[in-house]
């Protein structure tokens, strides 16, 4: 819930791009420009928050990040100038960034190895619940109720105000914290009596000398595994599609099909997000029972079938179809957000085990944003169609740089 609510003030400016360009109140090219800054904040956040919450707990830092995030939504939504969407835009990235590594951390907190891939795969449905609701819900209410974009922005903050309330009450940074034993110790003892306490002092899953943040934090989950660093390679290669869709769907829909209206336009990429919301899921399922806690096989795979799935964005869109174009657009959904999952969730975590899940996440996530920037800068200078043939082009890179990692395992698995 705590994830999904950082959507809604982010895909706001989505939602909000279809007006803006209708009032002239910024071009297409600015607009990509600002989807670009925002992302290399993103980038940027990524690489921090995860090595911070492994210092500080996950419960200050997602917190921390869901108030920033509400509060430039807002002024973004009464800012009466360009210039001052920059500031607000980088303000949004890095509030954006604290949210994944953290609760990432969290799932690695609660669940084994042995368990994490369905735990993540039902985590992993909070961005595409987030991604599949936000545009049409803050689209809703600023073009359908009030007819105007700015309402985008405030829809989005009320939103993700009301979830930071409950998460402030709900969410705990690991189980000890609730008197229950840790999953790093003897698997026996977890199947032993406990007496819930009622403290809620944090306690650490693993000690650290101290709170003092060295930014050899930042790079110590790529040196405790290689496949960390290969995983972010291969994020970096699958990012920048889904962002696209994300960032410019409804733009991506009308320059594909001209005659529809603005409000169609906003619904027509809730496809996208519905198979979206199932892959991860799925795909997570398939990881811990078909491939045995593997999770490159399931990565490829999804891979594979995005490449397709890419290629086949300019002959669909010359049939001018709309049915055709929401299956094309639930079919990229559907493998994108499998990998994606898979990539920068469960083997994330896995392979940055429950020590450094947080740091693990936060890296490649954090390259993954680097090549997210260009999802959100090239819808803004080239055509839909340029742009998927070298975004399939990248997801056949990536797909080859796991394959030779079919069967690897973390080392503590």
């Amino acid at each position: 819930m705590a994830y999904a609510a950082f959507y809604f003030p982010r895909s706001a400016f989505s939602a909000a791009k279809v007006g803006i360009l209708d009032e002239g109140f910024l071009s297409r090219q600015t607009l990509g420009v600002l989807d670009s800054i925002y992302l290399a904040a993103y980038a940027v956040g990524q690489f921090i928050w995860g090595a911070v919450a492994e210092r500080f707990g996950t419960r200050i830092v997602v917190a921390g990040g869901m108030v920033m995030a509400g509060v430039a939504a807002l002024f973004m939504g009464i800012a009466p100038a360009v210039w001052l969407f920059v500031p607000l835009m980088i303000v949004q990235g890095l509030a954006q960034s604290t949210g994944w590594s953290g609760l990432c951390k969290n799932i690695a907190s609660f669940f084994t190895v042995r368990k994490r891939g369905r735990a993540m795969g039902l985590f992993s449905t909070s961005y595409a619940f987030g991604g599949l609701v936000a545009t049409p819900f803050t689209g809703w209410i600023a073009y359908s109720i009030f007819d105007s974009w700015r309402w985008a922005f405030f829809a989005g903050t009320a939103t993700i105000a009301l979830a930071l309330v409950l998460f402030a009450v709900f969410q705990r940074n690991n189980p000890q914290e609730v008197g229950l034993p840790g999953i790093d110790e003897d698997d026996s003892a977890l199947d032993g009596d406990y007496v819930r306490s009622h403290t809620r002092a944090p306690v650490p899953v693993v000690k650290v000398k101290g709170d003092r943040f060295s930014p050899r934090d930042l790079l110590a989950a790529a040196k405790h595994d290689a496949m960390v660093l290969k995983l972010g390679i291969v994020y970096f290669l699958l990012k920048p599609a889904r962002y696209a869709i994300l960032l410019w769907g409804p733009v991506l829909v009308l320059d594909a099909l001209p005659h529809l209206d603005s409000i169609t336009a906003v619904m027509v990429p809730v496809a996208f997000g519905i198979t979206g919301l199932i892959a991860p899921i799925v795909v997570g399922w398939t990881s811990d029972t078909l491939f045995n806690a593997r999770r490159v096989p399931p990565s490829v795979l999804c891979l594979g079938l995005l490449v397709i799935a890419l290629a086949l964005w300019q002959p669909v869109t010359a049939t001018g179809s709309l049915p055709l174009f929401i299956g094309l657009l639930s079919f990229v959904g559907l493998t994108v957000y499998g990998a994606d999952a898979m990539i920068s969730g469960v083997a994330a975590v896995d392979f940055g085990t429950s020590r450094y899940a947080a740091g693990a996440t936060g890296f490649i996530n954090g390259c993954g944003s680097l090549g997210a920037i260009l999802g959100g800068l090239l819808p803004g200078f080239f055509p839909g169609v340029v742009i998927f043939y070298v975004f399939a082009a990248a997801a056949l890179a990536a797909a080859l740089i796991l394959i030779p990692s079919w069967n690897k395992r973390p080392s503590a698995a």
